[in-house]
């Protein structure tokens, strides 16, 4: 299935792997199409029909494609750059330092400079989901079955035990592994963009409302 769906995407054959979660999940990783790897969960493979599990696919594949493991991790890494720069502007003007910051404006640009730029590293991530979701729902030419498949692992994720330990590899299943339902405000720090309205993009593609 990875293969079909790798030669109608012109990539080479990633490497693949088999987690044992119990929890249905699934991601890929990779800083290129040539060093690429996709991962699935057992939980995933007993959950998911054969037209599911191979929109999945597509959907992952779609990450390697179209680089988003490498357009990711350097907004990961610029948001982590622009946290140290605010954080030693405000440390390197002294009291007796003419050209120092104002204080309350250095405080705030040392706590909101950050948050900025998580801010935006994440609206990154989530734009490449909807990316991922529509490259994959035209490679596999079953985007309603995408849509199934994004359903059923969300309602499992929020009863089964996580498929990773580390909060940081998040941004790279298919769904949040700890998603625990996000919304308002709060949705601004996701990974993720709503199931919901993915599902939504994904029948529009489809022809359907």
């Amino acid at each position: 299935m990875v293969g079909e769906l790798a030669a109608r995407m012109d990539l080479p054959m990633p490497r693949l792997y088999l987690s044992p979660s119990p929890q249905p999940n699934a991601f890929a990783t990779g800083r290129n199409p040539r060093h690429a790897a996709v991962a699935v969960t057992q939980g995933i493979l007993s959950v998911l029909d054969e037209r599911e599990l191979r929109a999945v696919l597509a959907h992952e594949l779609s990450h390697v494609a179209n680089r988003d493991i490498l357009i990711t991790s350097i907004a990961a890494t610029i948001a982590t750059a622009i946290t140290y720069v605010a954080q030693l502007g405000f440390y390197l003007g002294g009291p007796d330092d003419e050209n120092a910051p104002n204080p309350l404006a250095a405080f705030l640009l040392v706590l909101l400079a950050p948050i900025a730029a998580v801010i935006i590293q994440l609206a990154i991530s989530r734009s490449r989901e909807f990316g991922a979701d529509a490259t994959g729902g035209q490679v596999s030419g079953d985007p309603i079955a995408l849509a199934s498949a994004l359903r059923t692992i969300e309602a499992y994720a929020r009863r089964t035990p996580p498929a990773t330990r580390n909060p940081s590899t998040a941004p790279l299943f298919i769904i949040n592994p700890f998603r625990d339902g996000i919304a308002g405000f709060a949705r601004l720090f996701s990974t993720h963009p709503p199931t919901e309205e993915r599902i939504r993009r994904l029948r529009a593609l489809a022809g359907l409302r």
